[in-house]
């Protein structure tokens, strides 16, 4: 038995026969997904201030050096990302900013804020505002943070990355696993639909890995709430030479993912990452969110690939190429979902009358272009459609 957390107050045991089962999986072992989704957003870096040092991590800046967006700048962008069709606004920022960022409390507290999660329950407001759902990224959090942000966005996320405990995280503001899989149980706790995943090269062993999978579906198996898992691979950067996974690699843990989860929930490739193309027999059914019109600001070496190039790999695989929410269609109301769209079960959890709050479910649900937007990308229609 591996058991992980019990220091935070959540207890995530995992069978040591089911990891030595996963690391006899292969990509023969699983099916190709019938299909494929995608999101259109727009990445909105709420601040580069991150109480952690993660030396893979090129995302955040120093004290002194951080930045973050004005109320104004916040609205400029979900306008860009509206008018350009988006219907996902992704908030992101390292972890809470600790006592070091002086320059940025500062600011959050002449804007009248206590902290950087009631600004950035202002931040989804906006985005409401301006005809996008927020899916909110904000790293660890306690019950009182998420509490505070999750009655304005359509979903939220954190990286697990990794159950076991790597040089990558050390130093004196070290990322624990006990504090990601806490995070994670307060989501499904609260009824919130959750993505995670792992994060494969930063030292982490394959034993690490199927644990860190079994550790996500032990959390799932009890609260019904991730939606989706992504698998990625680090990168080089300036700040690291972490050596990027060879593509065998990827295939063996993405065939992991799918072996390990239920079929409700999603496996992700991040695709300016990940050579997807590569991996569609390997069990991934979503290519995550891609911007049309703002780069990966955690990744900004690696550019988002054009819609087009999604709807050539999905024509590769032979299968239909689908836009979709933030929210994923289990977790929608039963009018604005289509189930079964890609021939996998879509039937709502059973752990919970609704899984949207209220502001959300009247945005998608406004008589306006947006709710129109929203409820025709809900609804899929057909296949996305692409110029030749």
């Amino acid at each position: 038995m591996f058991t992980a957390a019990a220091e935070y107050g959540v207890d995530v045991t995992v069978d040591e026969r089911e990891v030595d089962r996963l690391l006899a999986v292969t990509p023969v072992d699983v099916d190709p997904a019938p299909a494929l989704t995608f999101s259109r957003n727009v990445f909105i870096p709420l601040t580069t201030a991150c109480r952690y040092t993660c030396t893979y991590c090129t995302y955040y800046d120093v004290p002194g050096q951080a930045t973050l967006l004005s109320p104004e700048e916040i609205r400029e962008q979900c306008r860009i990302g509206a008018d350009a069709g988006c219907t996902e606004a992704l908030f992101t920022f390292g972890d809470d900013p600790d006592e070091r960022y002086t320059e940025i409390h500062d600011q959050l507290e002449a804007w009248g804020h206590d902290s950087i999660h009631e600004y950035l329950r202002e931040a989804c407001e906006i985005a409401l505002e301006e005809g996008l759902l927020p899916h909110s990224n904000p790293g660890d959090q306690t019950r009182e943070q998420m509490e505070t942000v999750a009655p304005v966005n359509a979903s939220m996320g954190v990286m697990l990355e990794t159950t076991a405990d790597v040089p990558a995280h050390s130093g004196g503001r070290r990322k624990t696993p006990g504090q990601r899989l806490n995070t994670i149980d307060i989501a499904g706790a609260l009824g919130v639909p959750f993505t995670t995943g792992i994060l494969v090269g930063i030292g982490e062993g394959w034993r690490d890995r199927a644990e860190s999978l079994l550790a996500i579906r032990a959390l799932h198996e009890r609260h019904d709430h991730i939606q989706e898992i992504i698998v990625q691979n680090v990168v080089p950067n300036e700040r690291s030479d972490y050596e990027k996974p060879s593509v065998e690699t990827m295939r063996r843990v993405v065939a992991m993912a799918r072996a390990a989860l239920p079929a409700e929930i999603s496996v992700q490739v991040p695709p300016n990452l990940t050579p997807a193309r590569e991996l569609l027999d390997c069990g991934i059914d979503d290519l995550g969110g891609v911007s049309p019109v703002t780069e990966d600001y955690i990744n900004p070496e690696y550019e988002w690939p054009a819609l087009q190039e999604l709807g050539d790999t999905a024509d590769e695989a032979g299968v239909p190429l689908y836009e979709r929410l933030p929210t994923y269609d289990r977790y929608l109301p039963t009018n604005l979902r289509r189930d079964g769209f890609d021939g996998r079960l879509a039937e709502p959890p059973a752990t919970r009358d609704s899984w949207l709050p209220d502001a959300v479910l009247a945005r998608i649900e406004a008589d306006d272009v947006h709710g129109e937007r929203f409820r025709r990308v809900a609804r899929r229609a057909g296949p996305l459609s692409l110029p030749d």
